[in-house]
């Protein structure tokens, strides 16, 4: 197994660490993601049925309407959302939620360098990414 480091930007400070899921896909926390069970319910989706809780949730950016912000923390206060959160472009609805709920994220990641599975050591006070690879 090899290990990849990465940069990114710092969003919301922390560290994290566990297995990456990996989405190119945007996604809204508003009705994709059930806040109660932290499963990805949106039709369609890539990720559709697998869930968040305890992992390192990787995806370009967010999408829909402010309400995803509360429901980012609401899924994290539940105990079943992700760990930490790695965008390419971070959206303000995220990362409002991510504040809200003291969840480390950053972005500017060259999410192509990062597949679901890898183990993810998530720096994001420093804005470094450590991936061991799958």
């Amino acid at each position: 197994m090899g290990k990849v480091i990465l940069k990114g930007r710092k969003i919301v400070e922390g560290m994290a660490e566990g297995e990456a899921i990996v989405t190119s896909q945007p996604l809204s926390f508003m009705g994709s993601v059930n806040p109660k069970t932290g499963y990805i319910i949106e039709q369609g989706h890539e990720l559709e049925g697998q869930c968040l809780s305890g992992k390192i949730f990787v995806f370009p950016f967010s999408k829909g309407s402010t309400g995803g912000s509360y429901m980012l923390y609401e899924v994290v206060k539940n105990g079943v959302g992700p760990l930490g959160i790695i965008n390419s472009d971070a959206e303000v609805i995220c990362i409002i939620g991510a504040i809200t709920a003291d969840l480390p994220m950053m972005d500017k990641v060259d999410l192509e360098q990062i597949a679901s599975g890898d183990y993810i050591c998530m720096n994001a006070t420093d804005g470094i990414v450590e991936i061991t690879k799958r």
